[in-house]
């Protein structure tokens, strides 16, 4: 399921921040990215996020901001110059004018927040903002959780919604069952007639009923009926997948035995509404 988790932790000299976002995926693929100075937290904040959500393209990013002077920073010379250098050549292969002092001051700023340039003296993280690191990304779990529960509330209405039109439309095909059986009948009796070859009356009619019983739709709608039931029960759940694939099974056969035009019908607005689910129900998960 999507989601999107943000949260934020607050030292005396520094502001962590951690966001988490997540896509539809059968299997849990997490990408973590941190910064240099908690490559030592990474192992088990990627524990800790695949732990809970499990499921889905999730990708973490953890960063920092310095807010005060306390820790000291310093410029890497060297990358700067490199990136500032690089860029120079860039702008003058694309015939970008580079117009003195008025262009060097807007790169400059962009070049500083590059990767690396900003080298912090502080390598070591203690103990109490590696705790505030781990109470952030359980928070940004957290939001990422709500969210998904808002969007998961919202689809398994949608779901359910789409279920009940699946019992309408089965119900809606019943005053054609007993039409639908004597239109076979004529239509058995005026071919017969119409090749002029003589018959029984009464093996006829034993015939068609034998014929007519193999179309009988009962069981069918029976079996129905309860997958529907029990998809109400299990629309959260593991086997919401497989009971969306028997619902299919019996809407498959309800149609090719249908034999009648207005069954047929209701039994493609049956599909249409079934793959709706399937589609759907990939998403809770």
């Amino acid at each position: 399921m999507t989601g999107y988790g943000k949260a934020e932790a607050v030292l005396d000299h520094k502001k962590i921040t951690v966001e988490i976002r997540s896509l539809n995926s059968k299997q849990l693929d997490l990408t973590v990215k941190v910064p240099a100075v908690y490559r030592q937290s990474e192992y088990e904040i990627r524990n800790r996020i695949g732990k809970r959500l499990q499921r889905g393209k999730i990708d973490a990013y953890v960063s920092y901001e310095i807010t005060g002077d306390s820790v000291p920073v310093n410029i890497d010379r060297k990358t700067f110059t490199a990136y500032f250098g690089q860029i120079r050549e860039i702008a003058a292969e694309n015939g970008i004018d580079w117009n003195g002092s008025a262009l060097d001051a807007a790169v400059v700023p962009a070049v500083l927040r590059l990767p690396e340039v900003i080298q912090n003296d502080q390598q070591t993280v203690s103990e109490a903002e590696t705790q505030a690191l781990k109470r952030c990304v359980e928070e940004a779990v957290d939001h990422m959780e709500q969210f998904r529960i808002q969007e998961g509330t919202i689809l398994i209405a949608d779901l359910l919604r789409r279920i009940d039109r699946i019992e309408q439309l089965k119900e809606e095909i019943v005053p054609f069952e007993k039409a639908r059986a004597e239109t076979i009948k004529t239509r058995i009796r005026e071919n017969i007639e119409s090749l002029g070859i003589p018959f029984d009356a009464n093996r006829l009619e034993q015939e068609m009923i034998y014929y007519i019983e193999k179309l009988d739709i009962t069981e069918e709608k029976v079996r129905l009926q309860n997958h529907c039931k029990y998809f109400r029960e299990v629309a959260r759940g593991e086997e919401a997948p497989f009971i969306a694939q028997e619902l299919g099974r019996e809407i498959n056969t309800l149609g090719s035995k249908a034999n009648e035009a207005t069954i047929q019908k209701k039994v493609v607005e049956m599909k249409d509404e079934l793959e709706k689910i399937k589609e759907q129900v990939l998403n809770i998960l």
